[in-house]
């Protein structure tokens, strides 16, 4: 049996009603352009709003980030990054994964992102330090130790670094 992908919805604004109904992107798509046209406000505050969904996160980074059997992993073959780069695309691996169910938490320990990335240890708690410094990871105390990982900032700012480094 196959089964129905379709995605129905409608949308009452004011005095307007529009249905969209069909595959689920494209049902968003127009939602999306419906909705910046009748709610100007929304448009101007997408404008202004950083906050990255999974699928933009896959399309962004799956040339880097694979998940596998051994846990969120950045695959780099033979790209150029720079240690900083590289740890903060497995916490970007981290949390991607987290989001997909593939682990319980975002956050990691510094012990499992050495093992993670190979970097030697004095190199990898210098990389965590200079990124937690400028507010692109985070870093947090708990019970079990302490953990970090990427913020928003961290994001944006890996994107731009990656997106100069591909038009080169």
């Amino acid at each position: 049996m196959s089964e129905n992908k379709n995605v129905n919805v409608v949308v009452t604004y004011g005095e307007t009603t529009v249905e969209f109904n069909g595959e689920p992107e494209t049902v968003m798509e127009s939602l999306l352009r419906f909705l910046a046209k009748e709610i100007p406000h929304i448009d101007l505050a997408k404008k202004i709003t950083l906050n990255y969904q999974v699928s933009e996160l896959i399309d962004i980074y799956s040339e880097f980030v694979k998940i596998t059997p051994e846990g969120p992993r950045v695959i780099t073959e033979g790209k150029k990054l720079t240690d900083k780069e590289f740890v903060a695309l497995q916490l970007i691996a981290c949390k991607l994964a987290n989001e997909l169910g593939k682990i319980d938490s975002v956050d990691i320990s510094i012990q499992d992102l050495q093992v993670a990335t190979a970097l030697n240890p004095k190199s990898l708690s210098s990389r965590l330090s200079e990124l937690a410094k400028v507010g692109y990871v985070q870093k947090d105390n708990s019970d079990t130790g302490v953990k970090y990982r990427i913020t928003t900032q961290g994001i944006h700012w890996l994107n731009s670094i990656l997106s100069k480094k591909v038009k080169n």
